[in-house]
């Protein structure tokens, strides 16, 4: 059914270049007015040509793509990109060297009047944090001012959606999260609705409302962050999100899970069986230092975070996990150190017998 309150809607996409398997195939997602989307995942995954498809830079050859309720891709038909109102940020950028900053930003308004366009590339300067700064030429900016630049231009048009393809990925860590966040409030201050691609989960989870995770050219689940981390649907986006180990259990009586840690109790919508061997999720906020523990495991590597440290821990029978630390409790590679388990969501995968973690 087509809601026409979705800025973006796409069914069944698929796209595949000559001679070759498809790079995105069963490709569905549903954007609301003034959301941020993203689709996260690995390099060959199909996020960018999906990206592409949507802003019509490459020929869909199923499937159907909406933009307010309007077709603009279907087999047999294709509104061409100039057409569909899209903008698009990419990752390196594309300013035009020749020209100023103030220039760049108005090139999207051209068959306006030049007192009005501008105008409003002024407004989009000062509006991403760059007011004054419309005489500068590309080279003379850092990395995050040309980003602010291309936002600015992607924008100066008023899109009915805008793209990013990886924009921040030629920024350094700090930088890049400081952006990714002001980014989000640019766009939403501006009711924009955007869908992002990148790799960095970071990134995904600091500018987007809703992510996608993707896999082999299909959302494998398309959710909140905190649902991704805490409630993944599938083995692959547990193990993509985040950090932790898996371990062995069986099911047990009344949504209960029993492993070598002991017997956790409630795994909502898991659907396991009793006597059900079972691949259970433990997060490294699941298992905490307890010195008067009776469990105790081997310290195998230790990274310092700041405020804690991430244990890479070694069980009796050789598994391993991970777990989160305050940084005052500083034990040195080989220590056997208690841990004690707190997990508030339960994760767990039915295993096939004998299979191993």
């Amino acid at each position: 059914m087509i809601l026409m309150n979705y800025a973006l809607q796409v069914r069944d996409l698929r796209f595949s270049y000559p001679g070759m398997a498809p790079v995105v195939e069963g490709f569905t997602l549903a954007l609301a007015e003034g959301e941020i989307g993203c689709l996260l995942g690995s390099s060959g995954c199909g996020k960018t040509t999906a990206l592409r498809c949507i802003a019509g830079l490459e020929p869909a050859q199923g499937g159907e793509i909406r933009l307010r309720g309007e077709v603009v891709s279907r087999p047999g038909m294709t509104v061409p990109t100039e057409a569909r109102r899209v903008g698009v940020v990419f990752q390196d950028y594309a300013l035009f060297p020749h020209l100023d900053v103030l220039d760049n930003v108005a090139f999207g308004l051209r068959g306006q009047p030049r007192a009005r366009r501008r105008e409003r590339a002024a407004e989009l300067l000062a509006l991403v944090g760059l007011p004054g700064s419309g005489a500068k030429f590309p080279h003379e900016l850092s990395g995050g001012q040309k980003q602010r630049v291309a936002l600015a231009r992607a924008l100066a048009p008023s899109p009915r959606l805008l793209l990013l393809d990886e924009p921040f990925s030629n920024l350094d860590g700090d930088l890049r999260e400081r952006l990714s966040l002001e980014v989000r409030g640019i766009l939403k201050a501006q009711g924009t609705t955007a869908l992002l691609v990148t790799h960095d989960q970071h990134e995904a989870f600091a500018m987007a409302d809703t992510v996608g995770v993707m896999r082999k050219g299909r959302i494998e689940q398309w959710d909140t962050a905190y649902n991704l981390y805490h409630r993944p649907a599938s083995r692959f986006v547990a193990d993509f999100v985040g950090e932790g180990a898996f371990i062995e259990g069986r099911a047990s009586e009344g949504d209960g899970i029993d492993t070598v840690l002991g017997e956790l109790k409630h795994c909502p919508g898991c659907e396991l069986k009793p006597g059900m061997p079972v691949s259970l999720l433990l997060r490294p906020d699941d298992v905490q230092h307890d010195d008067d523990a009776l469990l105790k495991a081997e310290v195998v590597k230790k990274a310092f975070r700041g405020a804690e440290f991430l244990y890479t821990l070694r069980l009796e029978d050789g598994k391993q996990l991970l777990s989160l630390v305050p940084s005052h409790h500083n034990h040195a590679i080989g220590e056997r150190i208690g841990i004690k388990l707190d997990v508030d969501h339960v994760v767990a995968f039915p295993r096939a017998e004998g299979a191993d973690d």
